[in-house]
């Protein structure tokens, strides 16, 4: 009981700071897309379609490739590799900028890829300017995103969440200033996303330069950064998929709400639905962030039995928190639509919408949870086959199957994707029941497969005779981790 108890703590010290940044940074997108739906119909259609176009060839890909850290700083951390971390961060970022060279190409097409997925002209119109006006903000979010999970990695959540509350401040200011004072509509919306990402980032600099709590694990930029870059890509890109593959299905749903009956209002209602579900969602995620920290720092350290202790804590905790925000989402039903839009449609969709979004979120909470385990332990590529096999041979089918076939329009939509949840969930918990947690630590640790490059302080580099003839040299470390590290 006492070390539950001890577990609950560790987890919440973790788990409430991440949850408040995740909601803060999570609002940036959702206050630009308030100020848009107060300047009309069409500029809200659009810019919750350009915001969507943007998670789903964007940021999606961007934030499950920076996911990698969460494996490979949170195990070189619980190893006491504190080095590393600063090198995979780095690492990172040069791999998430080459990415963010085609996602700015395809944004700034936006308008004419949506045409020929059949939306509506003016929409698409609407959608592409906004996109092109968010290009500047790629350039922030690459190195925003790596910081973010080089510090998780460490624990370190408190300056995480600080830093996201000045920057979600500031954002409302810009928003108006840009929307209203300066008088560039939904273009300063788009724009106002980039101004928030850099001061969020500047922040976040400052702390790791002048606290002296990074001073092991930042030490500076280093050339070992451009070494093994397609050895990093190879545990990157799956742990995109595990993200984008979900993501990309409820951000597929707005895209077909754009060819059902009444465009505006089923893209409105839908995407607003969308952003609400994503805000409510940051709570549940930052328990499975913690998780994922814990799980690979337990299981880097040699600790089987705290790591197993972690998951069940986690899960146990994201299925109680997740009952109290679905009890407050039904009684919020019938105000919660005047927060995006003054027409009283869109406001009485949205409260039929909900009571459906509630029982979405649970599961997905739950999903978010499961999915830290996996995170933790390295296996993004299972979790990829998972959501793919959820979402794209249960979801969308389903949903398609709901919205066009029966007619049930957005609704329909959404409960095609809460069939998927049911069955990822299932999927889940088996391979969560299943897991052996001493076997995960016996077996090779992701972050040991990246070589480190030059001298360190403490290290002991030892030779045998079965490797005279061989390049390679085995770097022993205090805590008997071994390394193979290529000269």
């Amino acid at each position: 009981m006492a070390s539950t108890a001890a577990e609950v703590k560790r987890l919440l010290r973790l788990a409430g700071p991440l949850m408040a940044s995740f909601v803060l940074r999570n609002s940036v997108q959702m206050v630009s897309i308030m100020f848009v739906g107060h300047l009309g119909e069409l500029q809200l259609a659009g810019s919750s379609l350009a915001a969507s176009l943007a998670n789903v060839t964007g940021f999606s890909f961007l934030f499950g490739m920076s996911s990698a850290l969460d494996t490979l700083c949170g195990q070189a951390y619980g190893a006491g590799q504190h080095r590393l971390l600063g090198v995979y961060a780095q690492r990172a970022m040069l791999v998430l900028a080459a990415a963010a060279v085609p996602i700015a190409l395809v944004w700034a097409s936006a308008g004419e890829i949506l045409l020929l997925f059949g939306q509506d002209p003016a929409i698409a119109a609407e959608a592409g300017t906004y996109a092109r006006w968010m290009i500047p903000s790629l350039a922030a979010y690459v190195p925003l995103a790596c910081a973010l999970r080089f510090l998780q990695a460490q624990g370190i959540v408190v300056p995480v969440m600080a830093s996201s509350g000045v920057a979600a401040v500031g954002h409302v200011a810009v928003c108006w200033a840009l929307v209203h004072k300066a008088g560039m509509g939904s273009k300063g919306a788009a724009l106002s996303g980039a101004v928030t990402y850099w001061t969020n980032l500047a922040v976040l600099a400052l702390y790791v330069r002048l606290s002296g709590a990074c001073e092991t694990t930042w030490t500076g930029f280093s050339i070992d950064a451009f070494r093994e870059l397609r050895r990093f890509t190879e545990l990157a890109v799956p742990s995109a998929m595990m993200v984008c593959l979900e993501w990309w299905s409820f951000e597929i749903l707005v895209l077909l709400s754009g060819i059902l009956p009444n465009p505006q209002l089923e893209t409105s209602v839908l995407s607003i639905c969308l952003s609400t579900s994503s805000l409510l969602f940051m709570v549940p995620r930052g328990i499975g962030s913690s998780l994922s920290t814990r799980v690979s720092n337990e299981l880097g350290g040699g600790h089987p039995r705290a790591a197993r202790m972690a998951a069940r804590v986690a899960i146990a905790m994201t299925v109680l928190v997740c009952l109290v925000l679905v009890i407050a989402m039904i009684f919020l039903r019938n105000v919660w639509g005047n927060a995006y839009s003054s027409e009283e449609e869109v406001v009485a969709y949205i409260a039929s919408m909900l009571p459906v979004l509630a029982v979405s979120f649970f599961i997905d909470g739950i999903n978010g949870a499961l999915s830290g385990v996996l995170t933790g332990c390295g296996k993004q590529n299972i979790g990829a086959h998972v959501n793919l096999a959820a979402f794209y041979l249960v979801g969308i089918p389903t949903a398609v199957l709901l919205a066009f076939v029966l007619h049930l329009n957005g609704e329909g939509l959404w409960l095609g994707l809460v069939c998927g949840s049911i069955s990822k969930v299932g999927m889940l918990l088996f391979i969560t029941l299943r897991t052996d947690w001493g076997k995960e630590v016996r077996k090779p640790s992701p972050y040991k497969h990246f070589g480190y490059h030059g001298k360190r302080k403490g290290l002991q580099f030892k030779s045998s005779n079965s490797m005279k003839n061989s390049r390679n040299v085995g770097v022993v470390f205090s805590n008997e981790d071994v390394f193979n590290v290529v000269l």
